[in-house]
């Protein structure tokens, strides 16, 4: 039985992401932990999805997001995703796992399992998050390999390459612009300008690109960047918003809310009002549809026996 949530489609994961950045500008690309939140935004009209690899790290192993998961803990999480719902999904996968080979391999498993699109980035393999201090960066030179090593491997044309670059901070606004110019002549599709500050510095990325909505911002809280509306983003010329993880903070925030008030008060009671509703969940997990299947191929005497 097919779950309700996916439907078939002719086109490729990349090409619907494409199609994507067509429909809606900037477009919205929302953070998913699991399955379950991504019905949850496909529901709720969003076209894209995304995998970060904080979100990795923090909730499927419990782990700090500085490079320590692999590449099979991302692909683990992707399929899990993809086998539930046919939006696209962008990819973190940080520096890239390795070399030229590793890339290649990486590129090969993301196609495989679902994915339309990844941002690699151009920090050490000892990475840090773009919005921390102490993050240090490669040579333009040796982020340029990285790119061409993907470019090459990509066997869906339409699969979408985003290179970030967290040069802002470290080299400053003209070094960025210097190796976003680069990466996309190395065959980027767009750019992820990580930890920018103001509108002004997306406008400087998307008038020295020359080409519109190929700029992505990352939108995420308690960072360096504001918390930018689409309207204001869509007027810098950015091309697709991203909010990594703002469903995550604010399930970790209910939980400890529900946590709390269970250990000291011995009930949950007072807490209801936080919580997703049992009717609410079976209509996102589209419940009622599983069990007519059952009633329909099963008879009820036969369940019973």
């Amino acid at each position: 039985m097919q779950s309700p949530q996916k439907s078939s489609s002719t086109l490729s994961p990349g090409a619907r992401f494409r199609q994507a950045l067509t429909e809606e500008r900037p477009l919205q690309i929302v953070g998913t932990l699991n399955p379950y939140t991504a019905m949850m935004a496909k529901t709720l009209g969003f076209k894209a999805l995304y995998l970060a690899g904080a979100g990795v790290a923090n909730y499927s192993h419990g782990l700090p997001d500085l490079g320590i998961t692999h590449l099979g803990d991302v692909l683990e999480d992707l399929r899990r995703i993809t086998d539930s719902v046919d939006l696209p999904v962008l990819v973190d996968v940080d520096t890239g796992f390795g070399g030229a080979f590793s890339i290649a391999r990486m590129m090969k498993g993301l196609i495989r399992d679902g994915a339309a699109a990844l941002h690699m980035e151009d920090q050490v393999q000892l990475k840090r998050c773009g919005h921390r201090p102490g993050k240090d960066i490669v040579s333009c030179d040796e982020m340029l390999d990285r790119l061409k090593a993907a470019v090459d491997a990509r066997t869906d044309p339409d699969f979408v390459i985003v290179a970030r670059t967290d040069a802002l901070a470290i080299e400053g606004l003209n070094s960025a612009l210097d190796r976003a110019s680069a990466y996309m002549e190395a065959g980027a599709d767009m750019i992820f300008a990580e930890a920018c500050t103001t509108l002004d510095e997306y406008r400087a990325f998307a008038d020295r690109l020359g080409r519109p909505d190929v700029v992505l911002a990352n939108v995420t809280e308690f960072s360096k960047t504001p918390n930018f509306t689409t309207q204001e983003l869509a007027g810098a010329g950015v091309g697709a918003a991203l909010y990594p993880l703002s469903a995550a903070r604010a399930m970790n925030a209910a939980a400890l809310k529900v946590y709390n008030a269970i250990r000291h008060e011995g009930t949950q009671k007072n807490v209801l009002d936080i919580m997703q509703k049992r009717d609410e969940l079976y209509e996102f997990l589209d419940y009622h549809a599983y069990e007519q299947k059952i009633d329909q191929l099963f008879s009820r005497s036969a369940r019973q026996s």
